[in-house]
């Protein structure tokens, strides 16, 4: 594993909601990050961070003493925060017009951005990343520098949460060429920010619909598959992807049944192979957050499990079980992945360590 000279400084955009809180948390003991400056809404700064959270603290570990009473900035004070810190994570809740805008702004301050947010995932220039599948893309930033005039500034953003129990597992498979894939996701509430506590009506109940999310569990997988073409990345054609997207009564991990046609014919053998072999760029540089094993597959009927599964490989890991030949399509199986960490703030971290390996973010 690389070593840095001295721990970057970062900053957290969005830092008292529930993604930023994550960022907090796993950030609080990173060997080559150190969280030195927290911003939030106008309502919020000026506070201590233990006091603009207040009750809302919505991690099962406690809040970190490194930055319980560091005062929260004004996130929209692009040039106090920038000032600060080498560069930012991005967990803001503002409208997308908002997001884009702010996002860009820090970047015009030479300040790169490894954001969670959606806003950007469709920006032609913007690198879409799990470090894993698609790390290739970052070299897309060149172009994205020239549009904003910067030298070090840019922004990186990670996929959706949904799905990442599902698109590493075909981007193992890829060799056998999927041509069509059916996705149900059984999604936990923390992907809306909630808890039990702030989501009764969630308990013993399921919603059948979370705005936006089947579109960005079709079309997201293939901006993975892309290339750069142009100085822009341009989607994959295949494979055609259908999904509904399903809110249950979980509170963190994210299950998929999904079903596979495919142009070769691959044995079960072949393709179980084909996962527990997955691996990409951060196993290779053994980066901090990486999990030594990507994809992990259990043999059991009943697995994967969220109550056993989900926090595989500190939650970095992807699990997958049932993998079964279908009457209707060739396979089927079940995926497991962690929302919040591999879906969303760990998925940010790791990014932004490949980002660091890669040599794109560096000390100001």
């Amino acid at each position: 594993m690389m070593k840095l000279e001295k721990k970057l400084k970062v900053g957290v955009l969005g830092a008292t909601g529930m993604v930023g809180q994550r960022f907090v948390t796993l950030l609080a003991d990173h060997p080559w990050f150190e969280v030195v400056c927290v911003a939030a809404s106008p309502r919020s700064a000026g506070k201590t961070y233990e006091e603009a959270v207040g009750d809302r603290w919505k991690m099962t570990t406690p809040m970190p003493e490194n930055v319980k009473n560091l005062i929260v900035l004004n996130v929209n004070e692009v040039e106090e925060v920038a000032a600060q810190v080498d560069f930012v994570f991005s967990a803001v809740d503002m409208t997308k017009e908002e997001i884009k805008k702010i996002e860009e702004d820090y970047a015009k301050t030479e300040t790169p951005v490894v954001s969670n947010n959606s806003a950007h995932r469709w920006t032609p220039d913007v690198p879409m990343v799990v470090p894993e599948i698609n790390p290739e893309h970052y070299e897309v930033i060149k172009y994205q520098k020239e549009r904003l005039g910067t030298t070090r500034g840019f922004v990186a953003v990670k996929p959706n949460c949904s799905i990442q129990s599902y698109a590493p597992v075909l981007t193992a498979w890829k060799e056998f060429e999927p041509t069509e894939v059916v996705a149900t996701t059984y999604q936990a509430i923390s992907g809306a920010g909630k808890t039990f506590a702030d989501w009764p009506e969630m308990v013993g109940n399921i919603i059948p619909f979370i705005g936006g999310e089947e579109e960005k569990s079709e079309q997201e997988p293939l901006r993975l598959w892309g290339k750069i073409e142009d100085g822009v990345i341009k989607k994959a054609e295949g494979p055609v992807i259908t999904t509904q997207c399903i809110r249950v009564p979980v509170l963190d991990g994210h299950t998929a049944a999904v079903f596979v046609k495919f142009a070769k014919n691959p044995t079960k053998e072949q393709l179980i192979e084909a996962i527990k072999n997955f691996s990409g760029e951060p196993q290779e540089l053994e980066l901090p957050s990486a999990p030594k094993q990507f994809i992990q597959y259990l043999e059991e009927d009943n697995r994967p499990q969220v109550s056993m599964d989900v926090n595989f490989e500190r939650g970095m890991g992807v699990s997958v079980g049932r993998l079964r030949e279908d009457t209707v399509y060739d396979y089927k199986f079940v995926g497991l992945s962690h929302n919040t960490l591999r879906g969303a703030a760990g998925g940010a971290v790791l990014s932004a360590e490949l980002l660091v390996a890669k040599g794109y973010i560096e000390a100001k």
